[in-house]
């Protein structure tokens, strides 16, 4: 008996943000649409549900109530002093960042907050740079918290799409993993591939790759928004770049194991053009979560600056390599140093001011949208819960009263004998001799000082400078810091209506991209360095292009 395969106007491979948005936009357009995912219905939203929620915002009502000044021309400055766009494929991609810097300063706040989408009043100042006017960073604060975090950006386009399918406009297919884009005279026409068994298991937890079955899906357009490859490190290591040294033996893992990277060699197989594959964005404040959800889970520190970075051995980062300040520069620094890991000694007083831990579950009182809580965690004495139970529960962790039994705990969890103990000794009383003096030579206590002046840091981001070693700031901390995966900067190369490119520059029939999977537009958005915050806003960008540009052709 010969079945006839299910049809829709748009199919929407992976159910990530942008596929959401992806979907709602060409539901809205009128279009029938299907939108499948390898993974069970638990994880609707993907890897954007356990976010920070952070987006990228230019002269934002938040931004000027706490007297920040911006403007399109200073972000447009960042942006491609941050980049550093230099290759011929760069063309769309510097497109992508023109296009995205215009939505992200006119109608991307307003369209949210259309949709019911709300911010923390205090804007955070992420990857500040700390070179010169047109060098890497952000010169402002710019990193707006969605209240809700992850899941509250994904929440009204997880509606939508509840919404349409109930009006069966839209149907959902889990457990559909995708082995093929179908082409027929030079035209995507849908996919096929595998039916997955069904699998109960939580969000975010490793699922079964048991095959039941198989599929096939027409449509007159396919839009591929099926993420990165965080999660499958042999792609990463496959990828990693020589100019960011050799790539880490031991890594953590910032994604769900689902960030496998399958569809970007099916993608190409039809015809697409993979770019900047050697371009990633991956973390060094890396800790190792001491309630894992998948395997190798690792969750990341997001700094304040106070804390003293020192690399395996006990020997000071380079200026202006301080915590918070340029990821991407650090990183290929602490690749240089030939060692997987480096250590955060600091103090309490640090921890309880300038300690926030990235991930929805790990920010109940602004996931769970309680100002009661919030108030409570973020501006009273003492660490948040989370970070709390890391220094309770977590093996990344020394904490202890003096310099000496400090320096004696960090010994013993230095595996590999790397630890110059009496570097480290000399590194603190430095340092802390420094912070006695209103005047100093030291830059990072230069910065810390200057950064206090913006109210948003003073409140709730930056501790009052002190002497490490001061017993009324203590105990001490040390934190052991490992590498952590999280995002890929190229991918399938597109035009600015998220249609998919051959090699020749051709746009290929049928075929868009959104989200990571296209590098969050044109292939590589970001350049070789992402302003933070715009991961979110890549994927809200691009898929609303692609979901609205694929309703059009049909």
């Amino acid at each position: 008996m010969t079945t006839t395969p299910p049809s829709a106007d748009v199919l929407v491979i992976g159910w990530g943000l942008a596929g959401l948005v992806a979907a709602a936009e060409a539901t809205a357009a009128g279009r029938r649409v299907i939108l499948i995912d390898q993974e069970p219905r638990s994880n609707l939203g993907g890897q954007a549900w356990w976010s920070f929620g952070g987006l990228f915002l230019i002269d934002s009502p938040e931004q000027r109530r706490l007297g920040i000044k911006d403007s399109l021309e200073l972000a447009t400055q960042d942006w491609f002093g941050n980049a550093g766009f230099d290759r011929e494929e760069d063309r769309w991609p510097r497109a992508w960042a023109d296009a995205y810097l215009q939505f992200a300063a006119g109608e991307k706040r307003a369209w949210l907050r259309e949709r019911g989408v709300g911010f923390f009043p205090v804007v955070g100042w992420a990857e500040r740079g700390g070179y010169g006017a047109i060098g890497p960073g952000n010169s402002v604060p710019r990193f707006h918290i969605t209240w809700g975090t992850g899941p509250g950006i994904v929440a009204p386009f997880a509606d939508a799409a509840h919404r349409a399918e109930e009006a069966g406009t839209l149907t959902i297919l889990p457990r559909h993993r995708v082995t093929e884009l179908v082409v027929t005279d030079g035209a995507v026409v849908g996919a096929r591939g595998h039916l997955l068994a069904e699998d109960p298991a939580a969000r975010g937890v490793s699922t079964s790759r048991e095959v039941v079955g198989d599929f096939e899906i027409t449509a007159g357009a396919t839009i591929v928004s099926s993420g990165g490859i965080g999660g499958n490190h042999a792609l990463v290591r496959a990828a990693w770049p020589d100019r960011l040294g050799t790539p880490p033996e031991h890594m953590l893992t910032g994604v769900p194991a689902y960030v496998d990277g399958s569809m970007h060699a099916v993608s190409a197989t039809a015809g697409a053009h993979l770019i900047n594959g050697d371009r990633m964005w991956h973390y060094v404040e890396g800790i190792k979560n001491w309630d894992p959800v998948w395997p190798a889970h690792g969750i990341r520190i997001l700094p304040g600056p106070s804390s003293l970075w020192l690399d395996a051995t006990g020997k000071r980062l380079p200026v202006p390599l301080f915590p918070g300040f340029d990821t991407l520069g650090t990183l290929q620094h602490l690749r240089s140093t030939g060692h997987d890991h480096s250590w955060f000694v600091t103090s309490r007083q640090i921890v309880e001011k300038e300690f926030a831990l990235s991930g929805s579950e790990q920010n109940p009182d602004l996931t769970g949208k309680d100002v009661a809580l919030l108030l409570k965690s973020r501006l009273a004495k003492g660490p948040t819960g989370p970070v709390q139970s890391f220094l309770d529960e977590g093996e990344d962790f020394i904490v202890e009263n003096d310099l000496d039994s400090l320096l004696e705990q960090m010994k013993w969890a230095d595996e590999d004998d790397l630890l110059d103990l009496e570097r480290v000794r000399l590194e603190v009383i430095a340092r802390d001799r420094e912070v006695g003096n209103d005047f100093t030579k030291d830059a990072q206590i230069g910065m810390l000082r200057s950064m206090r002046a913006y109210r948003g840091d003073k409140l709730i981001r930056t501790a009052s400078p002190h002497r490490l070693q001061d017993p009324s700031a203590g105990p001490m901390i040390a934190v052991k810091l490992h590498v952590l995966t999280r995002k890929s900067l190229g991918g399938i190369e597109t035009d600015l209506d998220g249609r998919a490119l051959a090699a020749d520059g051709s746009a290929i029939p049928g075929l868009y991209s959104a989200g990571e999977a296209s590098g969050f537009g044109g292939g590589g958005v970001h350049g070789y360095r992402a302003l933070e915050g715009t991961f979110l806003g890549g994927c809200l960008f691009s898929g609303r292009q692609a979901g609205r540009a694929a309703a059009r052709t049909i």
